[in-house]
């Protein structure tokens, strides 16, 4: 069973940065791809990245392509999301999530471990 647990949300001003950390409790964390998904007050869960195992592929939702980043450093078990020029409608909670094999996924389905999120707010 892989633990999961995110760091680094917090309360910020639009245009404002945030980077989350999301570690994992296992070494097997490198065999699997990872993603991050949020969920805002009264929605859905949804994605937001994806990268594979080796940090080679990454995929994005529109709405943040171009303004967040996902990456991995495998000798730490930790994989990242970089935000920048936030918006008010990126305030959520944010998950990591592990899938159940190396590729990207896109689709909560695809994933076995979850965290238990971390609140990034953003303020006009």
């Amino acid at each position: 069973q892989v633990q999961l647990g995110e760091s680094g949300g917090g309360l910020v001003q639009a245009g404002g940065s945030l980077r989350l950390s999301c570690a994992a409790s296992e070494q097997s964390f490198s065999t699997y791809g990872m993603g991050w998904f949020r969920q805002a007050p009264g929605k859905e869960r949804e994605f937001v990245a994806t990268i594979d195992w080796n940090g080679q592929i990454t995929s994005y939702r529109h709405s943040v392509k171009g303004r967040f980043t996902i990456s991995r450093d495998n000798a730490k078990n930790t994989v990242y999301l970089q935000m920048n020029s936030l918006k008010r409608e990126d305030t959520a909670v944010y998950y990591c999530a592990a899938s159940y094999d190396g590729g990207i996924v896109t689709t909560a389905d695809g994933y076995r471990y979850w965290g238990k999120g971390t609140q990034v707010t953003v303020s006009s």
